[in-house]
């Protein structure tokens, strides 16, 4: 039975990781294990050694040279401890993505299309970890001088599991955790390692069925058969997708999760169920969760957050989602998939707000 062949990202990273990220995968799984079994205090440099030959073998050493050129420079710019110079020096870095001739060097670099576009989605979510890096070092760097070093960059950087298409953790909670040394137990992890397996598995099974059956993404780039659908069915069609971007995503982050789990971390929880989800606000807090922890610290709180007046609230916000318009490729929809979502979450938080005053709660 032939699938659905409209959706991208899952066929994509299917092929991607039979052919080659889940073998990488296991080799980071075995060396992970044998250093905190061996050498406990050496992990995070054996885990960077590997990330960097990882990311070598893949990309090659033109893919390699980039993603360490970006992380020094970061590195370099975080020096001067100024917030706004990191932001616009991540800025510049991810438009360099965007432009014609940059993009038509390094497809040159590759025999197929998509060798390119593994090194595009690699960068992309690079330079939110560089970013984090840098941003974290500009307010405790000086302070905390051995745990912010070039080499805690490169570690947390070249963290394979994390490192084609996240999930995102932030550097301070990455830093933490792999500092932490606890006493390894290889009967729990094994454990640990057959229930993650048994639970990606039946997500992955489950995700193919839809695309075998549902023809969701296939239906929708057809205009005949949305016109002739009644609203109900178009809204069923609706939900069948977001359900299937769920249990995409439950596999994609599902399998990284996974091994921050091996390796000793916690990683940011596992999208929820879309169905759960009444409002805008709970899905960009619960979808996904590394992504939401880093817009929250590095743009919305920094910019005043729910702290500042009406209009810094809004400003905070409106930022937060330009900024994830941008990062996702800023194209012309997505700037308008960020506005309604702006509004959306806006129009939430208002209608709390008027919700929450006395006179009103009495009328109620």
């Amino acid at each position: 039975m032939s699938q659905d062949p409209m959706d991208f990202e899952w066929s994509y990273w299917i092929e991607w990781g039979r052919e080659r990220i889940l073998w990488l995968l296991a080799g980071h799984l075995l060396v992970s294990q044998v250093s905190r079994l061996l050498v406990e205090k050496y992990k995070p440099w054996c885990l960077m050694v590997y990330g960097m030959a990882a990311c070598w073998l893949l990309l090659g050493i033109k893919g390699f040279a980039v993603i360490l050129l970006h992380a020094t420079i970061s590195f370099a710019v975080a020096q001067f401890q100024l917030s706004l110079l990191t932001w616009l020096c991540s800025l510049i870095l991810l438009s360099t993505l965007r432009v014609p001739a940059v993009e038509e060097a390094k497809r040159k670099w590759y025999d197929t299309e998509n060798e390119y576009y593994l090194l595009l989605f690699t960068v992309s979510v690079r330079c939110l970890f560089c970013t984090s890096f840098s941003l974290e070092y500009c307010w405790h760097g000086p302070a905390q001088k051995s745990s912010h070093s070039f080499l805690w960059m490169l570690a947390y950087v070249f963290y394979y599991p994390t490192f084609h298409n996240g999930p995102l953790m932030n550097f301070d909670e990455f830093s933490k955790q792999m500092r932490k040394q606890e006493a390894f137990s290889l009967k729990t992890n094994l454990s640990i390692l057959i229930v993650g397996i048994i639970r990606i598995f039946f997500w992955w099974f489950l995700a193919e069925l839809m695309i075998h059956l549902m023809y969701i993404h296939a239906l929708y780039s057809s205009a005949p058969p949305l016109e002739a659908a009644s609203y109900w069915a178009l809204g069923g069609l609706a939900l069948a997708q977001v359900l299937f971007f769920y249990v995409k995503y439950l596999v994609l982050y599902g399998v990284p999760a996974l091994l921050l789990q091996m390796d000793g971390l916690k990683p940011p929880a596992l999208p929820c169920c879309v169905s759960l989800m009444h409002s805008f606000t709970k899905m960009w807090r619960s979808f996904d969760v590394g992504l939401h922890r880093f817009l929250v610290r590095y743009i919305y709180v920094p910019m005043g957050g729910s702290q500042s007046s009406l209009l810094g609230t809004l400003f905070s916000t409106a930022l937060t989602f330009a900024f994830v318009s941008y990062w996702h490729g800023g194209q012309s929809y997505l700037w308008y998939w960020g506005a309604l979502n702006w509004l959306g979450v806006i129009v939430e938080n208002g209608v709390k707000r008027i919700l929450s005053v006395s006179v009103i709660q009495d009328l109620i």
